[in-house]
Order: structure tokens, then C-alpha cells, then sequence
């Protein structure tokens, strides 16, 4: 199963940076794939917490569905993402850094049906589309005059 890892540097305080991602709906602010994504669940954000989102996928919107199975604030996020071709479970870490914030991914990819067939490759194209997500939201967090 390929696993996807890397970090990044924001210069933001980790508690306006963990606050940001772990609300799901800003993400289609900062990945140019994300179509949509919406709260499903009541209540404020926190574990057991879903979100039904879309992603453009190769011209068409592929549905899935994001829940956090682990929500320890601002320090880490254990987002399972499933939808009907692929399943990824990790965490994202939070932690200070020298006038920001230093996250963390580490996924585990699970691809489904065909996709199974290119599953070496699913590992490095999932890791070139994470780098460039998370450095679409580090533009976003640091252009924005006091805070997102």
C-alpha cells in the first residue's frame, strides 16, 4: 500500500492553521480539484465529524465522503477520506515553528477497483497533488492580513 508523507512550513499560529483544515469546507479554497464540500453531520467540528465533498477527477466529479476519526485540537487531524475508487487514513500534525506552524501528512492509500492495477503509481502522483494542495494553502493562510 503506497503511503504519502511531507511536511511544509506556514507562517501562521498553529491554532488558525489546524481551525482552517479541519473545517473541510475551506479546502476547495486552496485545492483547484475540490469542487464542493459540505457538513453532513450537527454540531461543531470534532471527532466523528463528516463531510461529503466532490473532487474533479479525469472530467468528471467523483462523490466521497471525509470523516475525522481522530480530532485533537490544534495538534493532529485523523481524517479517512473513502469514496467509490480509492480509500486514504492518516493524520495531519500541528506543531510550532519558527514564526509558524509545521504540518504534517502521512497517508495510507488504499486504491479500489482498477485503479489497484497502478497502485505504484498512485503512491507518487498522490504525493506530487499533496505538495502542491498544501502549498496552495500556505499562499492562501499567509496573504491573508489577519488571519483566514
Amino acid at each position: 500500500m503506497p503511503r504519502v508523507k511531507g511536511e511544509i512550513i506556514i507562517f501562521r499560529p498553529v491554532e488558525e492553521v489546524f481551525d482552517f483544515v479541519a473545517d473541510e469546507r475551506n479546502e476547495p479554497r486552496y485545492n483547484p480539484r475540490m469542487v464542493r464540500a459540505e457538513l453532513i453531520t450537527r454540531g461543531d467540528i470534532g471527532p466523528g465529524t463528516k463531510f461529503q465533498a466532490e473532487l474533479r477527477q479525469a472530467g468528471r466529479t467523483m462523490p466521497m465522503t471525509v470523516e475525522f476519526t481522530r480530532f485533537e485540537r490544534p495538534r493532529q487531524l485523523g481524517p479517512v477520506t473513502r469514496s467509490s475508487v480509492i480509500e486514504t487514513d492518516g493524520a495531519l500534525t500541528f506543531d510550532a515553528a519558527a514564526g509558524g506552524t509545521r504540518m504534517r501528512w502521512s497517508w495510507e492509500v488504499r486504491p479500489r477497483g482498477l485503479l489497484k492495477l497502478i497502485t505504484p503509481l498512485v503512491g507518487v502522483r498522490g504525493g506530487r497533488q499533496e505538495r502542491t494542495i498544501w502549498g496552495e494553502l500556505k499562499r492562501l493562510l499567509e496573504a491573508r492580513e489577519g488571519g483566514p
